[in-house]
């Protein structure tokens, strides 16, 4: 049986079975956040259980070691969103320790993808429509670093309130453990039209 198949015949039992209304809620975060993660399969359930968070508490957006690349790429637009209409009042960039984008190196992604039949002519497109694969492609070295970048970039961009906290933790894998990089409400910009 295809993994396709698993998850399908899967659903036809939650939904029969109404398994579903575990999970109800709104569309608005309980708590009144959203975050910034890495999509590292150890933090799908360990993230929210360290933070006691449930279904229901909090918007979650996702991406490959919770790095903020793009000032008015897709990431922000969805923390833009999650503050301007689904109620979000705070922002949490969490990174974590043994993060899979600290070890990339964009050779050896290059690499993958032709021998995944990516042709380097496909890659010399790319890079001459100015696309920098190197740079795009590079991991991080300091989490800690990556996690104050990212937080820089959403507390200062020019469309996100002054009076919303920015917060940056890095959380340990195999623990839970959560340590402080920057606490958003020491860094609150005063709320003031202009």
């Amino acid at each position: 049986m295809s993994l396709l198949n698993e998850i399908l015949e899967y659903n036809k039992t939650f939904t029969e079975e109404k398994l579903y209304e575990a999970y109800t809620t709104t569309k608005f975060p309980d708590k009144k956040l959203v975050i910034l993660t890495c999509m590292d399969t150890r933090l799908v359930e360990l993230l929210h259980k360290a933070m006691n968070m449930k279904n229901g508490d909090v918007k979650v957006v996702k991406n490959a070691g919770a790095i903020l690349t793009h000032p008015f790429g897709s990431i922000m637009r969805s923390l833009l969103i999650a503050v301007y209409e689904l109620k979000a009042d705070e922002v949490y960039v969490i990174g974590h320790h043994d993060c899979g984008m600290s070890a990339i190196e964009s050779d050896q992604v290059l690499e993958k993808m032709k021998l995944r039949g990516i042709k380097q002519e496909t890659l010399d497109i790319v890079q001459n429509a100015g696309i920098d694969l190197d740079e795009w492609l590079t991991g991080f070295d300091s989490v800690e670093e990556s996690v104050e970048h990212s937080v820089n970039m959403i507390r200062n961009h020019p469309l996100m309130a002054n009076d919303i906290p920015v917060h940056g933790l890095v959380i340990d894998p195999a623990t839970g453990k959560l340590d402080l990089v920057v606490n958003g409400y020491e860094n609150v910009k005063n709320n003031q039209p202009t």
